[in-house]
């Protein structure tokens, strides 16, 4: 079994910053695309931000030149700097992993979630 573990979150004011992680841990054989996904009240879930194993990442418009997704593949950890924060920020944040979990499994991967930490932008 693979766990995702979110921290990071909490209340900032709007133009303050927060930077998320995600740790995985469990099962890993590999882990292929992480991302960041957020979810507003009221709203369907939706893509912050992806990375792949490689390093390839791809935002959201709206995020654009503010946040910057990384990751380091040696402590299976994702990482979300958020920068310039605006009320409309404030929503659930949520990280992904598709995740080979053994090497039996190989090139089969499996979708895991964290439990989500809460980002609240507000003065």
């Amino acid at each position: 079994q693979v766990q995702l573990v979110e921290s990071g979150g909490g209340l900032v004011q709007p133009g303050g910053s927060l930077r998320l992680s995600c740790a995985a841990s469990g099962s890993i054989f590999s882990i292929n695309d992480m991302g960041w996904y957020r979810q507003a009240p009221g709203k369907q879930r939706e893509l912050v931000a992806s990375i792949t194993r490689g390093g390839t990442t791809n935002y959201q418009d709206s995020v654009k030149g503010r946040f910057t997704i990384s990751r380091d593949n040696a402590k299976n950890t994702m990482y979300l700097q958020m920068s310039s924060l605006k009320p409309e920020d404030t929503a659930v944040y949520y990280c992904n992993a598709r995740v080979i979990p053994t090497r039996v499994d190989f090139p089969r991967e499996y979708d895991y979630w964290g439990q989500g930490t809460q980002v609240t932008v507000s003065t």
